[in-house]
């Protein structure tokens, strides 16, 4: 790929150290520019700030300890006198997954359309949160008031309803931020992109363009929602047995395709899966999806035909733990699919999750399911813009510059050498860049901390922190665990126990022989130590880690329950 002659960048700049705001009129990705996913970024005007966006992302392989990443807020958690307000695109995981798990770092008001803020909602009553959250919804197109900055949302055909551009005003000038889009006559759930807005936004002069890059590698158009419908239709219609469909939870448009569909091939339609159904609601609540037939209960699937059944499961990224892992797994409680069942993948693999996915797939053609993606039948049609539709906005906004966001380096690389061939000054930048917007030539002027934290149940935990290296290390090396029990004089009474999961299960013999090693060692251990419930427990780590390492040539993590009688 060409670099762009108009290219600035940001590598090797060393980061602001001090609490100190950059002056004028900046932008700074804290997360989702050189990825997919994590989306959350920054708008600071002469020290007050601005949030668009607060999403997750898949750890990947590069991360097994951890199953879903968050970008570290701590930047803008130091500034949280100063920040006004957290703006959300759209209601897709990778914009809101975050919002719930960090907002009590940043306690600033959100704002959001109907739908994305219904979907908001669940979340922070889930985090306990309901509360305390000064969530607003905004109307789609409409303008508000953060100031020092104007605001004003313009819808955009995404994959979920309501998908917002956002144009962000101040003294220096305009950006148009557009958040996930592409442009689709017949999008089936929610409106068209306003061409017209955008056109006269650009009118007025937009300085710069913060832009979805995604599909930039992509020639042509991303193509339409309603192919996707009809080809589904002819697809199931043609189909005998069960049929599952897993999908995103939050494309309304594609769950509303499928039931649309199921209902006109004589299919009842189960939801399965607690987002699917929580996306639902929240898209009846805001006045999607009102005329679709009852859903069949999960413990009434039995009950349905198999030739009138359609399952609609989440899973379609290989999750573990979702409804589709489960069912090719055959440990769900209800959904079942066998011997000439069809699953259809109506979605594309995100980069990193293709392991997953496939293993899911395999399972279930293991157990003699017909599995059919979008590399078999048109299944999925993407909800990015492709090189067309980039080029299409280029000319409604006609930006002086571009700055691509939302893709990894070979996405945005791609978008800028596309901007260029159109004339626009690119700007590529990093995660964590200072990007100046108040001169006439935008430059990178700093860089911030960046950083993942990693959801470890119901707690948000640095990546690379105490926690995720221990379990990192487990995943590796096992761990160890040592017992004993002592008395009042700090002697061994009874056998010593070592147990390592993963290590020993298989070899008895050498189990014993830890044990028996373990408790001769701690019977050698000073007086003094015997004593000293803190320094005995440490110095019997110390033992363990000793005798595993020379026994069994690995250093796992080690651990000692010392028991006084």
């Amino acid at each position: 790929m060409p670099t762009p002659s108009g290219k600035l960048s940001g590598k090797n700049r060393a980061p602001i150290a001090s609490a100190q705001s950059p002056d004028g009129f900046v932008f700074v990705p804290l997360g989702g520019t050189g990825e997919i996913g994590m989306n959350f970024n920054l708008y600071g005007c002469d020290g007050d700030w601005l949030a668009v966006d607060c999403g997750m992302g898949f750890a990947g392989p590069e991360a097994p300890e951890a199953e879903l990443l968050l970008a570290d807020p701590a930047y803008i958690a130091a500034r949280a006198d100063r920040l006004k307000g957290l703006v959300i695109t759209h209601a897709h995981e990778d914009h809101i997954g975050g919002v719930a798990r960090l907002w009590p770092q940043l306690r600033c008001p959100i704002y959001a359309s109907p739908f994305t803020a219904a979907v908001l909602r669940r979340k922070l009553n889930e985090a306990g949160l309901g509360r305390e959250v000064k969530l607003h919804v905004i109307k789609p197109g409409a303008q508000f008031e953060l100031a020092p900055f104007s605001l004003q949302y313009i819808q955009l055909t995404h994959s979920t309803p309501e998908s917002q551009a956002l144009a962000i005003s101040t003294k220096y000038g305009t950006v148009l931020h557009t958040g996930d889009f592409k442009f689709d006559p017949h999008p089936v759930v929610g409106a068209s992109t306003d061409e017209a807005t955008l056109k006269a936004l650009g009118d007025k002069g937009v300085l710069a363009i913060v832009i979805d890059s995604t599909n930039a590698m992509v020639d042509g158009h991303s193509g339409s929602e309603l192919d996707v419908r009809k080809s589904l239709k002819a697809l199931i219609g043609d189909m005998p047995g069960r049929i599952a469909v897993t999908c995103f939870a939050s494309n309304i448009a594609r769950v509303a395709s499928v039931i649309a569909a199921a209902e006109a091939c004589g299919r009842h339609v189960a939801l399965i899966g607690r987002s699917l159904g929580n996306y639902v609601a929240a898209a009846q609540e805001a006045g999607y999806l009102l005329d679709v037939p009852d859903f069949v209960p999960e413990e009434d699937l039995s009950s349905i035909p198999d030739e009138n059944l359609l399952i609609l499961a989440t899973g379609s990224q290989g999750e573990p733990r979702s409804a589709m892992a489960r069912i090719a797994a055959d440990t769900h409680r209800y959904a079942v699919l066998g011997e000439g069942d069809v699953a259809i993948f109506s979605s594309r693999m995100i980069p990193g999750n293709e392991k997953a996915i496939t293993a899911v797939q395999d399972t279930l053609v293991r157990r003699g399911v017909d599995v059919i993606t979008d590399d078999d039948e048109l299944t999925h049609c993407s909800g990015h813009p492709a090189r067309d539709e980039l080029i299409k906005m280029y000319k409604l906004v006609r930006p002086r510059y571009l700055v691509p966001t939302h893709g990894e380096w070979r996405h945005l690389s791609a978008q800028a050498a596309l901007a260029e061939e159109e004339g626009i000054t690119s700007i590529l930048i990093e995660n964590g860049d200072v990007l100046s917007l108040s001169s006439n030539k935008p430059e990178v002027i700093d860089s911030v901390p960046t950083g993942r934290l990693a959801v470890d149940g119901n707690a948000v935990v640095p990546l690379k922190g105490g926690v995720m290296a221990a379990r990192r290390r487990m995943l590796f090396n096992g761990v160890v665990v040592g017992s004993a029990i002592i008395d009042s004089k700090g002697k061994v009474q009874g056998q010593a126990r070592v147990s390592a999961p993963g290590l020993l299960d298989e070899d008895v013999k050498l189990q014993r022989e830890l044990e028996a090693e373990f408790a001769d060692l701690l019977g050698e251990l000073p007086s003094a130590l015997r004593k000293d419930e803190a320094a005995y427990t440490d110095a019997a780590r110390a033992v363990l880690r000793k005798i595993v390492g020379k026994r069994m040539g690995k250093r796992p993590i080690v651990e000692a329950h010392i028991m006084r009688i």
